[in-house]
C-alpha cells in the first residue's frame, strides 16, 4: 500500500468530517488554531542533536503561530516512551512529535510499542537532514575504503564495529555495509553513540559504520580517528575532503540521519496544513538556517519539506531498510538479537 496515499485519504476524511461539523468525541476547531500553547515532544534526552533541532525549530515556529511551542523531553526506550505519549494525545494539533530514524525506523524491530510507527502519525514536515559518516580507529590499517574492504576479507570475523545500540542507525549502517561487501566483523552494541565514538577514540573497537557526521568530524580533524566516507552522493560542505560513498566505490551505500515533525492521527488536515506551513517559513528563515547549517545539519529540499514529501521519504526509508532488519537480524519478545 502506499503510504503517502494512505496518509492523504485520512486526512481527506477528516476534512469531510468537520465540514459536515462531525467527528468522533467532537468536532475539533480548526479556524482559530492554535489558540494555546503547543506542547512538541521530543523522546530523546536533552542536549542531542534531535534536541537541539527540535528547539531551534520551535522558537522560528512560535513567531509563524504567534504561540510558543514547548519542548517537552520524554525520552527512553529508542524514542518509543515519547512516541506513544504523542500517538494517545487528542488530535488536535496541540501535542506533536519530533521523530527520525532511530524512533521511526531502527525502533520498529527493536521494542514493543503500544502503538503502529507507520499508521499512528500524521506527517507534518520534514525539518533537517544530517550527513552520516563511517570511521575508524586511528591506528586502523587502511586509509580509504577500498583499503579496509580488502582488510576485512583478508581478516573475516576478526574486525570489531562499535554501534549505538541494537536497532540503531549505526547497526543497521554495519549489517547493509556486511552485505553490501560481502565481509563480516563483530559487532559491539553501547548504549548511544557518545559512548561508541569514545570506544573508537580509545582504539576498544576498529569502526564506527555510521555516525552523525557534525559529532565525528572534530575527532577525525584532531588525529584521533579516521574518516573513511561519507554516506551519500554529495561530499558535505563542512568536510569537502571526505569522499563520498560513491567516490570511495561503494555506490548506494547512502545513510542519512533526519529529523521530522508528526501529529498523531486523525488531526484535522487543516491544521496540519497550517503547522507545515509554519515549519517552511522556519525553515526558510536564514537565522534558522544558519543556527542548522553551524550544527552541521542540512535542510532538505522543499519537495520533502512538506506531508506529502515526507509521507514519500519515509516509505523510501522503510522500503529500503526493513528487508534489511528482516534479512540481517531476528526479534524475538521485542528485542533486536545482535547475533547473526
Amino acid at each position: 500500500m502506499n503510504l503517502a496515499l494512505t496518509w492523504s485519504a485520512k486526512r481527506l476524511a477528516v476534512a469531510l468530517a468537520v465540514a459536515l461539523g462531525w467527528l468522533p468525541g467532537g468536532a475539533i476547531a480548526t479556524t482559530d488554531f492554535p489558540a494555546r500553547p503547543i506542547t512538541l515532544v521530543v523522546p530523546f534526552p536533552a542536549g542531542g542533536p534531535s534536541d537541539t533541532v527540535a528547539r531551534i525549530i520551535a522558537e522560528g515556529m512560535r513567531a509563524a503561530l504567534a504561540q510558543p511551542l514547548i519542548v517537552e523531553n520524554i525520552s527512553g526506550a529508542g524514542g518509543t516512551i515519547g512516541l506513544a505519549r504523542v500517538a494517545a494525545s487528542e488530535p488536535d494539533g496541540y501535542t506533536l512529535a519530533i521523530g527520525n530514524w532511530a524512533s521511526h525506523v531502527g525502533a520498529i524491530n527493536s521494542f514493543k510499542v503500544s502503538y503502529d510507527v507507520m499508521n499512528d502519525f500524521e506527517p507534518v514536515a520534514m525539518l533537517a537532514l544530517a550527513p552520516v559518516i563511517f570511521v575508524g580507529k586511528s591506528a586502523l590499517p587502511a586509509d580509504d575504503m577500498h583499503g579496509l574492504v580488502a582488510w576485512l576479507r583478508q581478516n573475516p570475523g576478526k574486525a570489531s564495529a562499535a554501534t549505538s545500540g541494537p536497532g540503531s542507525l549505526a547497526h543497521l549502517a554495519c549489517e547493509y555495509f556486511q552485505s553490501k561487501t560481502g565481509t563480516q566483523f563483530l559487532l559491539a552494541p553501547y548504549r548511544g553513540a557518545a559512548p561508541a565514538l569514545h570506544d573508537l577514540v580509545a582504539a576498544h573497537v576498529d569502526l564506527l559504520c555510521g555516525i552523525d557526521a557534525p559529532t565525528a568530524i572534530p575527532f577525525v580533524r584532531s588525529g584521533k580517528i579516521k574518516a573513511l566516507a561519507v554516506l551519500q552522493q554529495r561530499r558535505w560542505a563542512q568536510a569537502p575532503e571526505v569522499p563520498t560513498i560513491d567516490e570511495a566505490g561503494l555506490a548506494g551505500l547512502y545513510v542519512v540521519s533526519w529529523n521530522a515533525l508528526w501529529a498523531p492521527k486523525g488531526t484535522p488536515p487543516a491544521i496540519i496544513a497550517k503547522l507545515a506551513a509554519a515549519a517552511a517559513e522556519t525553515l526558510d528563515d536564514p537565522n534558522v538556517r544558519e543556527q542548522l547549517t553551524r550544527l552541521g545539519q542540512e535542510i532538505p529540499p522543499r519537495d520533502q519539506q512538506d506531508p506529502n514529501g515526507l509521507a514519500a521519504y519515509y516509505k523510501s526509508e522503510l522500503d529500503k531498510w526493513l528487508p534489511i532488519m528482516r534479512s540481517r537480524g531476528e526479534v524475538q519478545d521485542g528485542q533486536w538479537l545482535v547475533q547473526r
